[in-house]
């Protein structure tokens, strides 16, 4: 029996082809809705889905039996977006919903995130990979601070476009002069970020004015519509000609004859036969093979994922870095970053923190604060203290360098985070701008005491107790600090001498005065070697409450002679 197409098959089997081609070369295009809660953002989403036929009727018809009751039209469109239950009980958005679609220029994916201010760490999220932002104003109230917020986020996030939608302009009978007011005063605001365009645009999202279709209701607005401007808005793209970048996800070893290298390309392109520096050990190397599973490729452009083979033998693990010999990023363990604090806790300076940077976990402190992004004029005004949502400008030291682009050249090498190592929670998004090379704050010669307490966190100490000292030693085990609990027999003052030099906090428990005061006086000498910071004495035998905390704040304080901060 032939299996040749027939005529009358082959027509509408070449149509299918053609279509799935002409989709194919398509430019994808990421947006995001930002702004404040109730502007209408689900509202919107859903009627530039409707109205661009990307509604399957199953989806329809239930969007259409869940509107009974709920609003006074058939359809209410916030519910094809908002699809929790707690979203539809609350009529607001909790979490980032994905949506798809496609015009005969380009296809799109939508996130469309919440306005709550709780909810800012999912806005983020959802508009960490958007190309253009759509941020809401309700006509009626104007510029809220919220929209000044996540219009700032959306910028330090590197979005290029930002598209203002004034909506709900049928509650203000589709006045120009209120909408010619937003613009004035929001435009101001905006000329101060980092966009590379801010369009306007007014619209009702419930009525479909200016959306897809232009408005019979607002012929005052010679611009184009909401999709209009989707479908034309210019967007960055990555350059062939950037520099290579590949963090290392994991190291593959098959059989005894392969070695390769999985992860993906986080920017530029890398070619076979390509010289190649590997951080952090510097060595150098060519590409041997570029792998998939569809077989070797001669080239492999960002952000495929593939597996590289070396020429040579050189030791590479995960989280460390394949990049360009000509132009490698910077290794750093200091960074200046902006930091968007999503935690609900405030920043605590005696909790440890972890930092993911690409694929690598390095312990990090926030090492000062320079300031925080003042909504109203965007200026940084001096605090102490971080709390959620806040925009900071921090300074961070890593335990072990990182390698780093600037966020703005680069936002897969220039985008991190940091999670409480006690409870793994996620407490703030940072964008790097600016990093020390690692070779200018190299020591030579043997480490230093300071050295060390960059590198655990903390100073040493010595502490004297009357009892509890492993309780006290647990808990501040479980606080991130190093400390070793000595009874009378092993606390010679030689060995308390040599903890302390080791960085460590030393707790003395029932040791009589004479033990103890040649102790202090031969961790003294710990203090007077070069580059030391002063080794914290502290009697706490008659201190009342939490010792562990006083302690907790003793070695991780700024010093008080130098005024170096752990």
């Amino acid at each position: 029996m032939s299996t040749t197409p027939s005529p009358d098959a082959a027509g509408p089997l070449a149509d299918i082809e053609d279509f799935l081609a002409r989709h194919e070369r398509k430019e994808l295009v990421r947006f995001t809705t930002v702004g404040s809660v109730d502007d209408g953002k689900s509202t919107l989403i859903g009627r530039l889905l409707h109205d661009t036929g990307a509604v399957f009727d199953d989806q329809l018809r239930a969007v259409k039996k869940a509107s009974v009751g709920r609003v006074e039209e058939e359809i209410d469109f916030s519910l094809f977006t908002d699809g929790l239950l707690a979203e539809r009980e609350q009529g607001i958005t909790i979490d980032v919903a994905y949506r798809y679609f496609s015009t005969e220029t380009r296809k799109f994916i939508i996130a469309d995130t919440p306005g709550h201010e709780e909810y800012t760490r999912n806005m983020a999220t959802g508009a960490s990979t958007a190309d253009i932002a759509i941020i809401l104003l309700d006509a009626r109230l104007g510029v809220l601070p919220q929209s000044r917020r996540h219009a700032a986020i959306a910028s330090l996030l590197g979005i290029s476009q930002l598209v203002v939608a004034v909506n709900k302009m049928d509650l203000v009978d589709y006045d120009e002069a209120v909408y010619r007011k937003l613009l004035a005063e929001f435009g101001a605001f905006t000329a101060k970020l980092s966009f590379d365009g801010v369009s306007f645009v007014p619209v009702s999202a419930k009525r479909g004015d200016n959306v897809v279709m232009r408005s019979e209701r607002m012929p005052w607005h010679a611009g184009q519509t909401l999709l209009g401007l989707l479908e034309m808005l210019p967007v960055r793209r990555a350059r062939s000609d950037e520099p290579f970048r590949f963090p290392v996800q994991a190291v593959l070893r098959p059989n005894l004859d392969y070695r390769g290298f999985a992860g993906w390309v986080a920017r530029g392109i890398v070619r076979a036969g390509e010289e190649v520096v590997v951080l952090p050990s510097g060595r150098t190397t060519r590409i041997a093979a570029i792998d998939t599973y569809e077989g070797s490729l001669s080239h492999a452009p960002a952000p495929l994922s593939v597996t590289l083979r070396l020429t040579e033998e050189v030791d590479v693990s995960r989280g460390e870095m394949i990049a360009s010999k000509e132009a490698p990023p910077t290794v750093s363990n200091d960074v200046t970053a902006s930091l968007v604090w999503l935690s609900e806790r405030p920043f605590d300076p005696h909790r440890k923190l972890l930092m993911k940077h690409t694929s690598r976990w390095v312990p990090a402190r926030i090492a000062g604060i320079e300031g925080r992004r003042a909504l109203t004029t965007l200026e940084l005004e001096p605090i102490e203290q971080i709390s959620m949502n806040d925009i900071a400008i921090v300074r961070l030291h890593t335990t072990r360098p990182i390698f780093c682009d600037p966020y703005t050249t680069s936002r897969a090498t220039g985008a991190f985070v940091l999670v409480d190592a006690l409870d793994n929670g996620t407490v703030a998004a940072g964008m790097i701008t600016g990093a020390t090379p690692a070779r200018d704050r190299r020591f030579d010669g043997p480490v230093s005491p300071t050295e060390r307490a960059e590198r655990l966190g903390h100073r040493a100490a010595v502490v004297r107790l009357s009892g509890e000292a492993v309780r006290i030693e647990r808990a501040l085990f479980e606080q991130g600090i190093y400390a070793i609990a000595l009874d009378p027999p092993a606390a010679s003052p030689d060995v308390v001498a040599k903890l302390c030099e080791a960085g460590l906090v030393v707790l003395l428990h029932d040791v009589d005065d004479a033990r103890y005061e040649v102790c202090v006086a031969k961790t003294a000498s710990v203090s007077r070697l070069e580059g030391a910071l002063s080794v914290p004495i502290l009697d706490m035998r008659a201190v009342a409450g939490d010792v562990a905390q006083h302690v907790l704040e003793a070695v991780t304080a700024a010093d008080n002679e130098s005024g170096a901060g752990i």
